[in-house]
């Protein structure tokens, strides 16, 4: 009967160790993906940084960079405890496990308070960066900035193309009639930005809302 409860105990073990081990393998995954999508945000949209008022589009790609790390190590530790058997790595790596947790929880929650403020904030920027900024000498990388947006997401201004007709460059001899810019168009040819119709250019989609919300959405990937 002994003999049959140490089996048992064993058999047990077994399966908790490897139950562990396959948790672990897709925890350690998560964290790898979770990077990786850090790190394509900060390489492939960079771009965007000249129209956004604050470092927040950068801060959120360091955030998941730096959570990603982090999990991916904890995931090392956690491999290293089960193939170990080693109490106390096994004690660090839960310990680790709850920590992240509690900071998970704490950032999501203030990333879901603060999301509407930011939002608000990015907007009122973007449309003065668009009325005072665009094509205006100096600013040459805001310019760039604001025709890569508007033909990435397919939008046009930041509330609506209404925005551009308080803009300087509009407004200046050099647009050359545009009422838009011509990366407003859906198809771009030189001075397309002259008629703004809406099976010209984009008038439905909202370029701050969109890019608020993909702020929004990049830490929501990590946080919920």
């Amino acid at each position: 009967m002994a003999h049959y409860k140490v089996e048992q105990d064993d058999w047990l073990t077994v399966y908790l160790k490897y139950l562990l081990f396959i948790f672990n393998f897709f925890f350690w995954v998560g964290g790898a993906a979770v990077m990786a999508v850090g790190v394509w945000t900060l390489v492939e949209k960079s771009g965007y940084l000249g129209v956004l008022a604050s470092s927040t589009f950068a801060a959120s790609a360091y955030i998941l960079i730096f959570a990603g790390a982090l999990v991916m190590v904890t995931g090392f530790l956690g491999f290293g405890a089960v193939i170990r058997e080693d109490r106390g790595c096994l004690s660090a790596y839960f310990c680790l496990l709850l920590a992240i947790f509690l900071v998970e929880l704490v950032a999501g929650v203030l990333a879901h308070v603060y999301y509407q403020r930011l939002s608000d904030e990015l907007k009122q920027h973007l449309s003065r960066t668009l009325a005072e900024n665009y094509r205006q000498p100096g600013a040459a990388e805001i310019t760039a900035s604001v025709d890569r947006l508007q033909q990435d997401f397919k939008c046009c201004g930041s509330n609506s193309s209404a925005d551009w007709l308080q803009s300087s460059y509009i407004l200046s001899p050099e647009a050359e009639g545009r009422r838009v810019p011509d990366s407003c168009c859906k198809t771009v040819v030189a001075r397309c930005g002259q008629r703004a119709h809406p099976s010209n250019i984009y008038k439905v989609e909202i370029c701050g809302m969109i890019l608020t919300c993909g702020l929004h959405r990049r830490l929501q990937l990590h946080f919920y």
